[in-house]
Order: C-alpha cells, then sequence, then structure tokens
C-alpha cells in the first residue's frame, strides 16, 4: 500500500470542527458535573460561562500564531520564535505533555471500562485495544481519522439527543436552588476544570491548523465548535444537579447515573450500554488524535521524515506509561481535578501566548531598526 505523504494530508472546516468538538465532550461529559458540583455546588451550571474566556484566548493565540507562521506546527515556528536551542527544549516539553495526557487519557478508559463493563479482566486490556486501535489510525492518518470524525460524532449525538428528551420529565428546577448561596467565588473554582478542557480542545490547533484545506476558516471554525462545546456541557451540568441535586459530586460518573436513573422499565433499560458506546467511540477519537500529534511532534523534533515510522514504538510506550501512571481511580481524580487545569493553563495558554508576545516583540523590533 502506498504511503501517503504527510503534506498531502488535509482535513476540511467541518472535519476540524468535529474533531474540536468530540476531542472534549465524548469523554467529559460523563465526569465534569461532578467535578464541577465539587466546588460550585448548585451552581456549577454558571461556571460554564467564565470557563469559556480560557476558549477563546486559546483560540486567538493558536490562529493568530498560525497566520504568522503558515503551514508550521507550533513545534516548528517555537524555534523561530526563540531560538533553536530553547525551541528544542519546548519541544522536549510538549512531548513529554503529550505522552502523559495520552497515558492519562488511556488509563482513564481503563478505569471506566474495568469499572462498568468488564470487572474481571486484568486493566491492561482497556488501553492495549484502544492503543492498538487508535496506533493504526494514526498509521492511516490524519486525514482518516477526521473523516472517521465526521461518520462517528453525528452517531453519538443520534444515541445521545434522545436521552436529554427522557430526563425532561426527572427535572427539579428546585436543586438549582439557592443560586450564588456563597458568592461568586466558588463559581470561579467550579470552572476551572471546564476551562482546562477548553485549553486543551483548542491547544490541538497548535498541530492540527497546517492540515486544514481552507486555512482561513480556522478562527471561524474552532469558534463554532467551542459554542457547540459551551451548550452541550451546560445542559449536561444543568440536567445533572436537576436530577441529582447534591449527589452529583459524589459520584465518579455523574451523568451516567442519570442515564440509569431515567430508564423507563418495561422500555428503556440498561441506558448505560449508550453511554458505555459513546466513551468508547470519544476515547478512540481523542487518543487517536493524541497519538498522531505526539508522533509528529517526536519526528519534527528529531527530523525523522515520516511520522509514520515511529508509530509501534510510540504506541507500546503509550501502553506502558498507561499501566504506570496512576495506581488507583482516586490518584486519577485528584489529578484530574487539581493538577491538571494548573499545568494546562500553563501549557496550553500562558506559553503560546508568550510565544505570541514574544514574536510581536521582535517583528516590532525589526522594524524599527529599518
Amino acid at each position: 500500500m502506498r504511503r501517503m505523504r504527510t503534506e498531502e494530508e488535509k482535513i476540511t472546516g467541518s472535519q476540524l470542527g468535529l474533531l474540536l468538538f468530540t476531542f472534549i465532550v465524548s469523554t467529559i461529559i460523563l465526569t465534569i458535573p461532578g467535578l464541577m458540583e465539587m466546588f460550585a455546588k448548585q451552581d456549577a451550571w454558571l461556571s460554564v460561562f467564565p470557563s469559556i474566556t480560557t476558549g477563546l484566548l486559546s483560540i486567538w493565540v493558536m490562529t493568530a500564531l498560525a497566520k504568522r507562521y503558515p503551514g508550521m506546527t507550533i513545534m516548528q515556528y517555537s524555534e523561530k520564535i526563540i531560538g533553536k536551542w530553547l525551541g528544542k527544549c519546548l519541544g522536549f516539553y510538549y512531548v513529554y505533555f503529550w505522552f502523559m495526557s495520552i497515558s492519562v487519557m488511556a488509563k482513564q478508559h481503563t478505569f471506566f471500562i474495568h469499572t462498568l463493563l468488564l470487572p474481571k479482566s486484568p486493566s491492561i486490556v482497556g488501553s492495549l485495544t484502544v492503543l492498538v486501535l487508535s496506533g493504526i489510525a494514526v498509521y492511516l492518518g490524519i486525514e482518516v481519522i477526521g473523516r472517521s470524525t465526521e461518520f462517528l460524532t453525528p452517531m453519538k449525538m443520534v444515541l445521545l439527543l434522545p436521552l436529554f428528551f427522557l430526563t425532561l420529565r426527572d427535572l427539579d428546577p428546585g436543586q438549582l436552588k439557592p443560586v450564588l448561596a456563597e458568592g461568586i467565588l466558588p463559581v470561579l473554582q467550579g470552572a476551572i476544570v471546564p476551562a482546562g478542557a477548553f485549553m486543551n480542545q483548542m491547544f490541538i490547533l497548535g498541530w492540527l491548523l497546517p492540515y486544514l484545506n481552507f486555512p482561513k476558516k480556522a478562527r471561524k471554525v474552532s469558534l463554532l465548535a467551542l459554542l457547540g462545546i459551551s451548550i452541550f456541557i451546560f445542559i449536561v451540568v444543568l440536567f445533572t444537579i436537576m436530577v441529582l441535586g447534591p449527589l452529583t459530586g459524589k459520584l465518579n460518573y455523574s451523568y451516567l447515573s442519570v442515564m440509569q436513573y431515567i430508564g423507563v422499565e418495561g422500555s428503556f433499560e440498561r441506558l448505560e450500554a449508550i453511554a458505555v458506546s459513546i466513551w468508547v467511540l470519544g476515547s478512540f477519537e481523542k487518543i487517536a488524535v493524541s497519538l498522531f500529534i505526539l508522533c509528529l511532534s517526536i519526528s519534527q523534533l528529531f527530523g525523522i521524515r515520516n511520522y509514520r515510522d515511529i508509530i509501534s514504538p510510540v504506541t507500546l510506550l503509550a501502553i506502558i506509561g498507561s499501566v504506570w501512571v496512576f495506581k488507583n481511580s482516586s490518584d486519577l481524580l485528584a489529578y484530574l481535578t487539581f493538577i491538571y487545569p494548573s499545568a494546562g493553563l500553563i501549557t496550553q495558554s500562558l506559553i503560546p501566548l508568550s510565544l505570541l508576545l514574544i514574536d510581536a516583540i521582535k517583528r516590532k523590533a525589526g522594524r524599527s531598526l529599518r
């Protein structure tokens, strides 16, 4: 089979938008209501609004950098902005970041499958299967990943939308009261987790924009994806609190509990099977994109001509990392709640923003010296 050259791979604007959308929504909808309710209590639905600002900032920064350095990933233009050696150091950090991210994603997938579906299977089974499938998808290229997302995302929405309508009969608006009982600070604290998710979503633009067939559509597509994600998360958090109330923050997969609760006896039962389907498909898409970014980053860092040449060893290392990264679900929950948001803020917002500022200063200084 003829290998497709990297520069020939292209994705459309709709595929990019769906990649951004599914990168967040597919897995986070089951966990984010509980994480937000831990801080904001019944006001967690309000936390969605301040969290959007990080997504807007990331979109502006990443699209501005891509416009200044067309056809380049953040790995490539970092060296042009801050110099070869500092750029290489930043590249090593991004490789480490994406390796850890894939390990965490695979471990999170493993815990979910082990808890809900295969409690007696070895924990490595979940990470092994999803990473091998993702490796195959990465070998086929980002264009194939984009096309699969174009097919899988609408299918997941078809499964989810009827659940929203089934939830309507069990909603209790009284669970949202009192509004802002403890002031605005808990709302801002509850916004930290979705803010990290929005940053992560838009951060991948640093690697995907060079593959967009019409780069001028990047900002519009990204904003539409952010709007869709914001509306979706708002509905999920709002419905979960209105159904479960104070129990939301005590459950690891709170929206899964909503699905189990709304089952109609004799008609619609075992609705958690839908949650499992959405989670598995979402984990595959998310890990495939992340693995593509990791392999692309390593190839650009070390000057490897084709990122496909390193997919097998990188996938193997990711499997090992998924086994090693966390011992139990409590460690994973602590990481997602306290460590990831702050690390994400530095990695996905402050560093790209610093690159943009440094580049702007260098260009302005260069013009003044002419």
